[in-house]
């Protein structure tokens, strides 16, 4: 802002304080004028005119903060004075197309209509009080010159409110814009933590369990069976690798830079796909490597997904999987089910493990995290305990081709 912007934004915060000076200022002036020539047309005092003139001008120092009450003041004392006083325009008396204008700019539609009726009158009842002068000509050129004055003050009074209206428009619409940007970046803000808060939730908590898994079960075969403790060793490294590859891409996002790469070589995560339905297969594998009996079963004639249905069907299995590992007690057998149908995909994975009767902490996010993916391509997911015994997670999403229904979350 230029220093000319800056002192119209002060005066507009501060209008009563820019009009009271105003007011002062042109009493100092117009006030002795009005005593002066009154005294020498019609009154035998100077402190008639001068009154007159001070309560004329007064009302225009809330011209701007009550436009309505200042208007209607000042009217009121012009007719007091045309009709008890003297019948002709006094200096001070201009003071009332002031106030017409400033009602018509600043006040509300109905006020500045009644203003330049009431000016309209005005004019009639100053016509009026001049037919002492016995020249009708005259009298209405009076008429007609007052009338006139009045609807070109009210017109320009028009256009300058509705320039002001336009630009509070443009202003108001201005801060609304810069209001839902940030409500629009606070939104996608919290969308991407809830979406790496899932992805980070999914990634640790299967390959911490699958490391567990594996390091108890190598424990217990160290002095039996040494070549299954290599095995199992082995695998605690491949899950290691892959969990860290997999954080490296997801925490690359959240850096304000790209790394820079070294020595032509790009950074390490920077090239690895995102998991999607087609790796369901190597999941399953992993979890058999932990020692649990699961298999997988399609059903249907697979298509490729877009990444996000991909990702979430992976996903979800993932979480399910785990839920295996740390829930369903020992030797659970656990089956994994990918139906694809014409409109969607439907994953179901159970298992015979201790169902209602698994310990919980109470802290896990896993469920929760299943039905927000779902939900975000508008899915469902019910998961809970089996009738006959173990737990069951099953998923059904839609795909981009089939039938479009509402979001829901089924809860057992």
């Amino acid at each position: 802002m230029n220093t000319w912007d800056r002192l119209l934004a002060w005066e507009e915060r501060h209008r009563f304080l820019v009009d009271l000076v105003g007011t002062l200022l042109l009493m100092l002036v117009v006030a002795p004028a009005t005593a002066a020539f009154g005294q020498n047309a019609f009154y035998d005092s100077r402190s008639t005119g001068g009154w007159l003139g001070i309560l004329l001008i007064a009302p225009l120092a809330w011209r701007r903060v009550r436009p309505t009450a200042s208007c209607a003041a000042v009217y009121t004392i012009a007719l007091v004075q045309m009709l008890f006083f003297t019948p002709i325009a006094l200096p001070a008396d201009l003071v009332v197309l002031l106030a017409l204008y400033s009602v018509t700019v600043h006040g509300p539609r109905w006020a500045h209509r009644v203003a330049i009726g009431g000016a309209l009158v005005g004019a009639i009842v100053l016509m009026g009080a001049t037919r002492t002068y016995d020249d009708p000509l005259t009298t209405l050129a009076i008429g007609a010159f007052t009338a006139t004055l009045s609807l070109t003050v009210w017109a320009f009074g028009l256009v300058r409110r509705s320039r002001r209206e336009t630009i509070e428009a443009l202003v108001d619409r201005a801060e609304r814009l810069e209001t839902e940007r940030d409500q629009q970046s606070r939104l996608a803000t919290a969308a991407e933590r809830a979406r790496i808060a899932r992805e980070m939730h999914d990634i640790v908590a299967h390959s911490l369990t699958v490391m567990i898994a594996q390091a108890d079960g190598g424990r217990y075969a160290a002095d039996a069976d040494p070549p299954a403790a290599t095995r199992a060793l082995g695998t605690i490294a491949e899950t290691g690798r892959a969990a860290l590859t997999d954080m490296r891409r997801l925490l690359g996002v959240l850096r304000d830079e790209p790394r820079p790469e070294r020595g032509g070589a790009p950074a390490l995560g920077t090239t690895t796909p995102q998991p999607a339905a087609d790796d369901l297969e190597a999941l399953v594998e992993q979890v058999r490597a932990s020692g649990v009996r699961v298999s997988m079963v399609r059903m249907g004639s697979p298509r490729p997904l877009p990444p996000g249905v991909g990702l979430t069907v992976y996903r979800i299995a993932q979480e399910a999987l785990t839920n295996v590992l740390k829930h369903a007690g020992p030797e659970p057998v656990t089956t994994v089910m990918v139906q694809w149908r014409p409109d969607g995909i439907t994953l179901e994975i159970t298992d015979d493990g201790r169902g209602a009767a698994a310990d919980s902490d109470g802290l896990g996010q896993g469920l929760r995290g299943m039905a927000e993916r779902a939900t975000m391509f508008g899915g469902s997911v019910s998961a809970g305990p089996r009738p006959g015994g173990g737990f069951r997670v099953r998923a059904v999403i839609p795909t981009p081709d089939g039938s479009s229904r509402p979001p829901q979350v089924e809860t057992p």
